[in-house]
């Protein structure tokens, strides 16, 4: 055993490996001839014979440093300690050669036609850990019998504990994927890391969001696609850096899975919904227009929003409480004042057409009296910390407890008090902060050394940072299970900001806390189609943005965007400005009022989309590469998407409106229209031809559409004369769709000549046709069409004119466009805007440059270094770590140690002061008439030394005192004792590996 080296769960190795690991001499691994399996046997290979020392057997495993830390304390609460250490013992313990090994992986197939798994070696794919992405993860586990071999080969490197795999494609291949990702939508050139992370205020660089999805899926320069999963649960790199190369580096050992080459992007998703599982089936409702603030602060504000909704007639179905609707933040409790009635509340909530969402976060008060800790201490289901005792966090209620979701009588324990809650009128419910986000860590989670007994099909007994990841979506499975218990009768809706692989069985997500510029609105649009391209189709954005202040055009512009998003939802932080879509004046309401108008005239589309998304794994808002993946010319853009055979056309500059859009359309015919409603900040709608598409009334919400309404099918035909498209119709809640008792309509349209013919072509489901009135409107192009009215099921006729008659129709369709948009009123460019806590100050970060450097400070959550960026290499760190004497620099505005302010003035700025260094000089009140003065350098004689210099100053002196007054002095004397770690001149050295660190 003298050539193995044993790690213990809490080891952390970092190998820079990148100039030994070039994958610049390897050739494309792809497979041209059939490997025929032995005779019997599932096909399992590997390219090349490679001799490699195998690991021990999984139950010949044993650390020593995983097992002391594992066992309980004599007053350990654990009722099964012995479980436990014999359990981190045999899965926490890992011996990795210590030399490297390397080679091709084997593989066998598994699942369906075209999805292979592979492993470095038969030893690592017998003791993987259970799969958390699959379904079932016994598909992942069980070869099939098929006479293929993958097309594209996985190498593999191990290197002290860490696994790096590596895919080379053809060039010319694009990269897409890798889940919940901020900045471009082609993700060649870029890195992230799967650890969920709460990213407060990210950016386009930001490597670490809320959600995990070691995912990638590859588009080749043949249209074909193939996807990549590396399962593992564990913080893993996702490189794509290398054009035409995706390497994943995580702890050793994990499968990785490919899926394809399929025919289409399309077919591999749907291939990866056959593992990882389809959307749920969301109640109509949650497909509406829905409100939130940090926070409506009372019941009586709630009502006022709501009121406001329907005297303004703008659409809206649902309305948030969030944290502040508790007791004292009490997760399961009202605050008894501002909430007195819940159930009140909501019924008269439901009265005007609203459902309520209310928040639930995971941290649990640490405090003896409160149910909810009473009874979690008495079953035993909070996380525990190294030493075996419940770990403690802080979070927004103080000190508090965590369930550990991965066992199963604390999911059941979770459910229960779910279904509880929901007798209060609870519609839905909204898991926050689960990534877990813990208070005053520099690492803004938990210690990795926390224990979860986890049940042994999630992977038994292991320390945090083997759930980190899942730890949101077993959360949101849980509350999701509790919801649908309640009342088997409703579907559940929940929505969660940390995610997995696989969240989207049991909630939707957004794209967290984004900040209210025109860079966050541009890159709303490839988050929301990343997340669909990772298996999660239904996510929005904050429309508005969550931080800072939208000015009128911004707001106006992001709900155009917004309400064609799969999840539309206005949100916005306390302390802004109100971002209700009348806050912002009367041209701005109107363009929302537009923008939400459209939405529920799509609606039926919509929910037909997501009807689809459920059965079969299709996406609901897709790239506009989807329409032609043969066209590089697709690949990179960032302003369009599609909802099926809609596509939405939209500009996110502030100069640029859509109609100043200089479009990029697939080829074919597409087919420009609008509801007499165009507007400079509203998106263009064009419909592909061959495409039918159903439309509604546009109704103040879901609630209030009845069976008898009026059906619209758009109608654009192809170049053959002919189109199709699809209406699912049922209860809209509810599980009677799986008996049966639904409505899935086929329409069909055909040209003869100059007539053209609409029917229905087929139907599935029991469910009764409804006696209503059908519309279609056949377009012809330039935003003309004609129409015909009839009943829904017959078939209705529609005479084409003339093509002079056609030429004057569009004529007249294009005149009358112009003319709108010459009359309406548009939205006034007013760029500033009022901001809370000194946001006014500097509405992005100021960067420090030097040498081979750049250091981004936000002068707006207290000055805080959030990023350092090494320029040759493109390192990057958001969550950057300064430490000395006990105080501790880094971002987020929440997670503050003593002494970090919330609000700077910048007072001075030199880029070479005196010629020597670049710097920041910036000054804070933290009260008592004291305020904090801190000046960020980086010396031009050393560039890999930046300094801070940190002071106290008297700014405000007693009434005639001449001094302090007795009151101000002593709050100065508390002040100085709290801020006394900022009293400090470091200097420190930017390492070029993983983190800042003191230079000695």
């Amino acid at each position: 055993m003298e050539d193995l080296l044993l790690l213990s769960r809490t080891s952390t190795i970092v190998v820079p490996v990148r100039a030994a690991s070039s994958s610049s001499s390897l050739p494309p691994r792809r497979r041209s001839r059939l490997h025929a399996p032995p005779s019997g046997a599932a096909s399992l290979g590997r390219s090349r014979s490679l001799k490699r020392p195998l690991r021990p057997p999984p139950d010949r495993l044993f650390s020593a440093a995983a097992a002391a830390a594992a066992a309980p304390s004599s007053s350990s609460p654990f009722r099964d300690g012995s479980r436990l250490k014999t359990k981190m013992t045999i899965r926490e313990g890992q011996a990795v050669a210590a030399d490297v090994t390397a080679g091709d992986m084997i593989f066998e197939p598994i699942l369906e036609e075209g999805v292979f798994r592979f492993d470095c070696s038969a030893n690592d794919r017998a003791a993987a850990f259970p799969s958390l992405s699959f379904v079932n993860g016994k598909d992942r586990d069980t070869p099939i019998t098929i006479h293929h071999v993958p097309s594209y080969i996985p190498t593999y490197q191990c290197l002290f504990g860490q696994q790096i795999v590596k895919l080379e494609l053809p060039a010319g291949t694009s990269f897409y994927g890798t889940g919940e990702v901020s900045g471009q939508l082609e993700r060649t050139g870029k890195r992230v890391f799967t650890w969920n992370t709460d990213a407060w205020g990210y950016g386009p660089g930001t490597t670490s969001l809320y959600q995990s999805h070691p995912w990638v899926l590859a588009v080749l320069p043949s249209g074909e696609s193939l996807g990549i999963l590396a399962d593992t649960t564990r913080r893993c790199e996702i490189d794509l850096r290398n054009k035409s190369i995706i390497q994943f580096t995580a702890p050793s050992s994990y499968p990785v899975i490919t899926f394809g080459p399929f025919a289409s992007p399309g077919a591999v998703l749907t291939s990866l919904s056959h593992a990882s599982g389809t959307v749920f089936m969301p109640p109509k409702w949650s497909l509406g227009y829905q409100q939130c603030r940090w926070s409506y602060d009372s019941d009586n504000r709630v009502r006022e929003i709501t009121s406001t909704f329907r005297e303004k007639e703008i659409p809206c179905d649902v309305v948030w409480m969030d944290i502040d609707y508790m007791d004292g933040f009490r997760c399961f409790t009202f605050d008894k004042d501002r909430f007195s009635d819940p159930k009140s509340l909501v019924d008269s909530l439901h009265r005007d057409g609203f459902k309520a969402i209310w928040m639930l976060d995971p941290g649990i008060k640490r405090e003896e009296g409160y149910f909810v800790f009473d009874s979690g201490c008495k079953s035993d289901v909070w996380m525990k910390a190294a030493d075996g005792t419940p770990f403690v966090g802080e979070v927004w209620p103080g000190p508090c407890v965590f369930p550990d979701f991965t066992q199963s009588k604390v999911r059941h324990w979770w459910a229960q008090l779910v279904q509880d809650f929901i007798s209060n009128g609870v519609d839905g419910i909204w898991n926050d902060m689960n990534e877990p986000a813990v208070f005053k860590s520099v690492t803004k989670t938990m210690p990795e050394s926390n224990i979860h007994r986890g049940d042994d099909e999630l992977g038994g007994v292991q320390n945090h940072s083997h759930y980190h990841n899942v730890y949101g979506m077993l959360m949101a499975r849980s509350t999701y299970e509790g919801i649908k218990s309640s009342n088997e009768n409703k579907r559940p809706f929940v929505l969660t900001r940390a995610g997995f692989v696989g969240s989207q069985r049991y909630a939707a997500t957004w794209t967290g806390d984004n900040l209210s510029n025109w860079e966050h609105l541009h890159m709303s649009i490839s988050m929301v189609l990343q997340l669909g391209l990772s298996g999660q189709p239904l996510s929005g954005p904050d429309i508005g943005g969550f931080v800072g202040n939208a000015t009128p055009k911004l707001f106006g512009r992001w709900m155009g965007i917004g309400a064609m998003f799969p999840f539309c939802r206005g949100h916005s932080e306390m302390d802004t400005n109100d971002h209700e879509p009348w806050s912002f004046g009367e041209e701005c309401e109107e363009v929302c009022r537009l923008a939400l108008k459209r939405r529920y005239r799509f609606l039926p589309h919509i929910y037909t989309l997501f009807y689809m998304a459920h059965k079969t794994g299709t996406l609901v808002a897709s790239p506009t590469f989807f329409a032609d993946p043969k066209d590089p010319r697709l690949r990179t853009l960032e302003n369009s998407f599609l909802l099926g055979p809609l596509l939405v056309c939209a500009s996110s500059m502030p100069h640029q409106e859509s109609n100043d859009l200089q479009h990029v359309l697939p080829k074919g015919i597409w087919l420009t229209f609008d509801f007499d409603d165009a507007h400079p900040d509203l998106p263009l709608l064009f419909l592909q031809g061959g495409s039918i598409i159903p439309l509604g009334p546009p109704h103040q919400h879901v609630g209030e559409a009845n069976l008898s309404d009026d059906l619209t099918l758009l109608v654009a035909l192809n170049e053959h004369g002919t189109a199709k498209g699809i209406l699912y119709e049922d209860d809209g809640d509810g599980y009677k769709y799986l008996e049966g008792e639904y409505l899935l309509t086929h329409y069909i349209a055909e040209r003869e000549s100059s007539l053209v013919t609409i029917r229905v072509y087929t139907e599935e489901g029991s469910w009764k046709r409804p006696k209503c009135r059908l519309h279609v409107m056949l377009l012809l192009g330039g935003g003309a069409m004609v129409d015909a009215w009839g009943m829904d099921g017959d078939t209705i006729q529609i005479t084409l004119p003339s093509e002079d008659e056609v030429s004057k129709m569009v004529a007249a369709s294009e005149k009358k466009y112009n003319a709108r948009l010459e009359s309406c009123k548009r939205i006034p460019d007013v760029e500033e805007i009022s901001s809370h806590k000194g946001v006014e100050l500097a509405r992005t970060p100021i960067e420090l440059k030097s040498g081979e450097w750049i250091a981004k400070v936000v002068p707006w959550i207290g000055g805080r270094i959030i990023s350092m960026e090494h320029v040759p290499s493109g390192t990057q760190w958001l969550h950057s770590r300064i430490e000395i004497n006990g105080y501790e620099e880094y971002s987020g505005r929440e997670y503050r140690s003593a002494g970090c302010t919330e609000d700077y003035t910048v007072i001075e700025r030199n880029l070479e002061h005196a010629g020597e260094e670049e710097s920041l000089m910036m000054e804070g009140e933290i009260g008592g008439g004291l305020a904090i003065q801190r000046l960020i350098s980086i010396r031009k004689d050393n560039p890999k030394v930046f300094r801070i210099d940190s002071s106290l100053v008297a700014r405000k002196v007693g009434a005639g005192s001449g001094g302090f007054s007795r009151s101000a002095q002593t709050e100065s004397w508390r002040k100085l004792h709290n801020y006394k770690g900022l009293l400090i001149t470091g200097l420190y050295e930017m390492s070029n590996y993983v983190n800042a660190r003191k230079m000695l």
